[in-house]
């Protein structure tokens, strides 16, 4: 994982630049965290759901420091696939891999709210990421684990005005229920809608 990191770093940066690099390699701010620390702090939220300002705090770094590891680290389990428990070598890389791994076992689905920086003024969608919920501008993941809370997948950010079950939705968990009927998941009272289109499940 530590040998891809700085390709794709490098590939998001110039992304964001949208042309040729303007300054020598290893310009700008640097971050006072390394890397294993970076991927620390991502699989704690990932795993606890922690505001960012939280997770600053336990760490003794700064809220914006947190926000930007998590951003840079967290694209890169999702690339490497989610390990399978009792399961060397299986790796769940897909949404389509994990209900397919599902058939036998209960998952575990809900959406995890985290707030975030308000967005720039005359941003478009601005509004989209003031949750109802928290009253605070927050992004919202979908995330899958199994019976003994072990992340077997996590989507998507999507902005917190968005509602769980539109959410599920969104990124094709609804579809794959319809498609593996013996696949079995628990949720909240925040996905009923969903519940009741599969009552058996």
């Amino acid at each position: 994982m530590t040998e891809s990191w700085p390709a794709r770093h490098e590939s998001a940066l110039g992304e964001q630049r949208g042309d040729g690099r303007q300054r020598q390699a290893g310009a700008g701010p640097k971050c006072d965290t390394v890397f294993t620390d970076r991927l620390l702090v991502t699989l704690v939220h990932l795993r606890t759901g922690l505001p960012d300002a939280a997770l600053a705090a336990l760490y003794g770094t700064g809220r914006s420091t947190v926000s930007r590891a998590i951003g840079e680290i967290r694209p890169l389990p999702t690339v490497r696939g989610f390990a399978v428990p009792d399961r060397p070598g299986v790796r769940l890389r897909t949404l389509a891999d994990v209900f397919a791994y599902a058939e036998g076992i209960r998952l575990r689905i809900d959406g995890a709210e985290t707030q975030v920086r308000r967005p720039k003024a005359g941003r478009p969608g601005r509004q989209g990421f003031v949750s109802g919920k928290k009253k605070h501008n927050t992004v919202k993941t979908t995330t899958i684990s199994d019976g003994q809370g072990r992340l077997l997948w996590s989507g998507a950010d999507r902005p917190g005005r968005m509602h769980d079950q539109t959410a599920m939705r969104t990124e094709g968990i609804a579809e794959q229920l319809r498609l593996r009927p013996k696949a079995a998941a628990e949720v909240d009272e925040g996905h009923r809608g969903l519940a009741n289109e599969f009552p058996d499940q």
